[in-house]
């Protein structure tokens, strides 16, 4: 017998792989993530997921040299792997989450919202268990 995950089971597990795999990082990214995820729901309630994921891409720049700007990078792609993904994402295969939300009708927009507060609210209870917690925090 075959028993099929749910759709929460899903964005938990993608959360905390996410989490394990980031666990290898330097002590300085850690805080720096964790204190990223925290800021991201209210910023996606607050500004929408457009404006929210814009802003990461911008403090990461084009090129992330330092475990700040690798941190907003990562934040970033972990969305974008999770939105994104093959079958049952809302966005299936696309390569940039941001062209993606912008070449899709509104409907899109706001499961594509929905979803990614799901899935953070998973993923800051997982590195708020696992990764340290920062000065400014």
């Amino acid at each position: 017998m075959t028993t099929r995950q749910t759709l929460e089971q899903l964005r938990a597990a993608n959360a905390l792989q996410r989490v394990t795999e980031l666990r290898r990082k330097s002590e300085k990214f850690r805080k720096s993530y964790r204190a990223y995820v925290d800021r991201l729901s209210p910023a996606i309630v607050m500004n929408g997921l457009g404006q929210a994921l814009a802003t990461e891409r911008a403090a990461a720049g084009p090129s992330p040299d330092n475990d700040d700007k690798k941190a907003h990078n990562e934040l970033y792609r972990s969305l974008q792997t999770w939105l994104c993904r093959q079958n049952d994402g809302v966005y299936p295969g696309q390569d940039d989450l941001l062209q993606a939300l912008m070449s899709h009708d509104e409907v899109f927009y706001l499961r594509a919202q929905a979803e990614a507060l799901a899935w953070l609210a998973w993923h800051k209870k997982f590195c708020r268990a696992e990764f340290p917690r920062g000065e400014e925090e």
